[in-house]
């Protein structure tokens, strides 16, 4: 009999699943999934729960009665859809949690924005409109270049650098089409919304990502990760991380720090973080501090002492088990995201044995169906797959990943000419 059980809030398809139930099975605890179902009827499956995460209120209700004959030792949210909930179920239980004000703080960028700048964190100026308001009365009140940003979507979709007016229009149209898109409601709930974003300076400087866990406010970090690949616009789609960073130890102290520090004006106090930062020679600035765990597959980049996961490291700390001091592997390792270049559908994919097959590639995992629709940024919010490799040095695994990225090509057909049908003859 398992000694632990966690209740995971999450997707019924999610990338973190598996690694989630891997990681349990060799600490011998029990993964319950919280599934995010629309409208369901609450009811108990073989290791799930089904839950409508948008009702936070009625779902804890579903945690705290389920809890009642199956005792829950930690509440854990695979994504940012599910922070709120487990914020708000734990507190019901009295389990170790963060305020469903912080969590919900750490999904909303002008709320992030509004209380890392009250507490002097470095971030840039930054000013939330309506998509309903004059546009050309915003295009005039902002600095240039700028970004504009949906409030709470995630993977880098809707987000948009601008240079000057004619830009920041038009970016502000177009992101009010994806905000259409994606169904974001507003506080009117009508059927064409006014939606609320924000616009931010764009900070020039190198990107990075941190990986920490925090424990009653005290950062630990697990890992600095380099973007290589510039991110200057005019979409911001992340490609590469690599860890251990290059970045010189003072500077490296430097992020550390103003994370632990943004993490603690927005009222995170445990649990994993996952923060983006630009860096230029005025130091660090914080683009961003989610209260959860790297996305996707990036957490496989990580692994610890004795090949613990990431994974394990944070139902370990959920549990009370032991974790602290826990090493980082010494070898380098890395990610690409593979980017998807052009809408359309997916045929098929060449090249894989030969991208697997560069020195220091440990996996090339393709997640993008095929015969499906594949849709880039802005407006799409997700990648082709993953490649990983490990190394001697960050930079000969940031070669690797390159060169196997080189191997593959992508057969993506147009959807018009899908929808045209085979040609008369």
């Amino acid at each position: 009999m398992s000694t632990h059980r966690v209740l995971l809030l999450t997707t019924a398809h999610s990338y973190r699943n598996e690694p989630f139930q891997r990681a349990a099975g060799r600490l011998d605890i029990e993964v319950i999934l919280g599934i995010d179902a629309v409208q369901p009827p609450v009811r108990v499956q073989p290791g799930r729960l089904a839950l409508d995460f948008n009702r936070v209120g009625a779902a804890a209700s579903a945690i705290v009665e389920f809890a009642h004959t199956h005792s829950l030792d930690a509440i854990l949210a695979a994504d940012d859809s599910g922070v709120v909930l487990a914020a708000e179920a734990a507190g019901r239980l009295g389990l170790v949690h963060n305020s469903p004000q912080a969590a919900q703080a750490a999904r909303d960028k002008y709320v992030m924005r509004s209380l890392m700048a009250a507490a002097g964190v470095p971030c840039p100026w930054f000013r939330t409109f309506s998509t309903a308001d004059d546009l050309e009365s915003v295009a005039a009140s902002v600095p240039y270049p700028c970004v504009v940003k949906p409030l709470n979507l995630n993977a880098s979709r809707g987000v948009m650098r601008a240079d000057g007016r004619c830009e920041l229009v038009a970016a502000i149209q177009r992101l009010a089409r994806i905000l259409d898109a994606a169904g974001v409601d507003d506080d009117t709930g009508s059927a064409h919304r006014a939606h609320p974003f924000l616009v931010e300076a764009f900070i020039p400087g190198i990107e990075v990502a941190l990986e920490g866990i925090l424990d009653d406010g005290e950062l630990t970090v697990l890992a600095l990760f380099d973007k290589p690949d510039p991110l200057d616009g005019p979409f911001f789609e992340e490609t590469i991380y690599v860890t251990p960073s290059r970045l010189p130890d003072d500077v490296q102290a430097a992020i550390a720090a103003s994370a632990g520090q943004a993490a603690r004006a927005i009222g995170l106090r445990t649990g994993p973080i996952h923060a983006e930062l630009r860096v230029n020679e005025n130091g660090p600035w914080l683009l961003e501090v989610a209260g959860r765990s790297i996305g996707g597959l990036c957490g496989q980049t990580l692994r610890f002492e004795m090949d613990m996961s990431l994974e394990e490291l944070i139902l370990r700390q959920a549990c009370g088990l032991p974790w602290r001091g826990v090493r980082r592997n010494a070898q380098a390792t890395g990610v690409m995201m593979i980017p998807i270049p052009e809408a359309g559908i997916l045929r098929e994919v060449e090249g894989l044995d030969a991208a697997a097959a560069v020195p220091g590639v440990e996996n090339v995992e393709i997640t993008a169906a095929r015969h499906h629709t594949l849709l880039p940024l802005p407006e799409g919010d997700s990648y082709l797959g993953f490649i990983f490799a490990r190394g001697e040095t960050p930079a000969a695994v940031e070669r690797a990943l390159r060169a196997a990225h080189k191997q593959l090509r992508f057969h993506i057909v147009p959807e018009f000419i899908i929808m045209q049908g085979p040609a008369a003859s």
